[in-house]
């Protein structure tokens, strides 16, 4: 988080998703495997995030992955689990699941072992909104910690950045 080049602090990132979210009347819901929360409990611990933030999914396993989140069995049996497909699919699931404008996902290997044939600090981070959903790849470094530290920065960041590109909601 702090001190990670290209990242501020998640709560100076997750303050002004807020603010920016409300300020153009949108909402926001999370899916989270690495993360398991991380960046829905950042947004929540911002004043005024109830405004704005519908709702999150967990989806450590496949299994909610799939049937809360629909993301399609077939792409999790090729692929696995920590894929760019999978992260845009669980945002999209996301933002669906929970009626809001804007889904963010994360995705990944904390550690300390390689999952699904990907190295350690592989992690994904999804965004899917009404035009459509897309995906961003992270090599991270470090221990398991600050892995998912820097994922949920990261994800706040993208979602900060989608908000700026997105249109004021009547």
């Amino acid at each position: 988080m702090s001190g990670s080049p290209g990242f501020s602090s998640a709560a100076e990132t997750a303050t002004a998703a807020v603010g920016l979210a409300i300020e153009k009347h949108l909402t926001v819901a999370t899916a989270e495997s690495l993360t398991a929360g991380m960046v829905a409990a950042a947004l929540a611990n911002t004043p005024g995030a109830s405004g704005m933030l519908q709702g999150g999914v967990v989806a450590y396993q496949n299994s909610v992955k799939a049937s809360v989140l629909g993301v399609s069995r077939d792409l999790l049996d090729s692929v696995g689990s920590v894929d760019g497909q999978v992260a845009a699919a669980m945002a999209a699931g996301a933002r669906l699941a929970c009626g809001a404008d804007v889904g963010v996902s994360t995705t990944g290997v904390a550690g300390p072992e390689p999952h699904d044939g990907k190295e350690v600090g592989t992690v994904f981070i999804g965004i899917a909104t009404e035009s459509g959903s897309e995906s961003f790849e992270y090599a991270f470094s470090g221990d398991r910690q600050y892995i998912r530290d820097q994922a949920c920065s990261g994800a706040l960041v993208r979602l900060l950045a989608v908000l700026g590109d997105l249109g004021y909601r009547s």
